[in-house]
């Protein structure tokens, strides 16, 4: 999954693909080099974010959906956790929802069910806005699988089928950096939730701590932790670097293929 920000505030590429002619120059490019969805958000979720209106969403993700439609039949996810959002962006060529807070918004699940698309549910204690102020859990991931069962049954109720659910841990979401590694470390754990496994690592704060290095200086540490997820159990990998992690991917694989 490539990951295509047409925000000016996300934490890594913010502000770089904010015309829709670079956004969709972005996405073709990322499908070029292997990507198979392409997840496109116009909100920042990172920490200490604050959320944009409706409008002002519509107005970011709906022509660049449209216009990489017009391109491309690639799979395209749409990150939001408004239930309009999800409904135009559905209609306008999207085919899957990314949604942080696991729709738990007012009628996320009711659109979701009734738009019959893939929904991924990402685990988030507390809001983009506070989540990183004191992240606390007793056992961080038994909690996050009780997450993920509660809110699969919840969908599961709604009218959404079990074989649309993803789950992802949430990585970054309300963690500390001892509760990702952790996370990171008992992924496999997350295969008795039944569901397949998306993980979102890329660039992310927790290794700038691990090595001391700038967003901009992640790419080889990213590609080794989605490289790890998937030794875990990740069935899906979101990254900003595609072609480079679909390089070791290839790899991977073609070890799998060996007697």
């Amino acid at each position: 999954m490539g990951i295509l920000n047409v925000t000016p505030d996300s934490f890594s590429d913010g502000g770089r693909y904010t015309s829709i002619s670079l956004a969709v120059e972005k996405a073709i490019d990322m499908e070029a080099a292997g990507a198979s969805i392409i997840d496109i958000g116009g909100e920042s979720t990172r920490p200490g974010s604050r959320p944009i209106s409706l409008e002002e969403e519509l107005l970011r993700v709906l022509p660049v959906i449209k216009e990489i439609r017009r391109h491309s039949n690639i799979a395209i996810s749409i990150d939001t956790s408004k239930a309009e959002v999800m409904e135009a962006a559905v209609k306008s060529g999207a085919n899957m929802v990314n949604d942080v807070w696991a729709l738990r918004l007012p009628n996320a699940l009711s659109m979701v069910s009734s738009l019959g698309v893939p929904v991924c549910l990402m685990h988030m204690q507390a809001t983009p806005a506070t989540m990183q102020h004191h992240p606390n859990y007793g056992d961080v991931v038994d909690e996050v699988k009780h997450f993920f069962d509660q809110r699969i049954n919840a969908c599961v109720k709604a009218g959404i089928a079990l074989n649309n659910i993803i789950i992802d841990p949430g990585f970054g979401f309300g963690k500390s950096l001892d509760n990702n590694l952790c996370l990171l470390k008992n992924l496999a754990q997350f295969e008795t939730v039944g569901r397949p496994i998306l993980v979102g690592l890329s660039r992310k704060s927790m290794l700038g701590h691990i090595l001391n290095k700038k967003v901009d200086e992640r790419t080889e540490a990213s590609v080794a932790a989605a490289l790890l997820a998937v030794t875990k159990g990740a069935s899906i990998v979101r990254v900003h670097d595609v072609a480079e992690t679909v390089d070791a991917l290839t790899i991977f694989n073609a070890l799998q293929d060996v007697d």
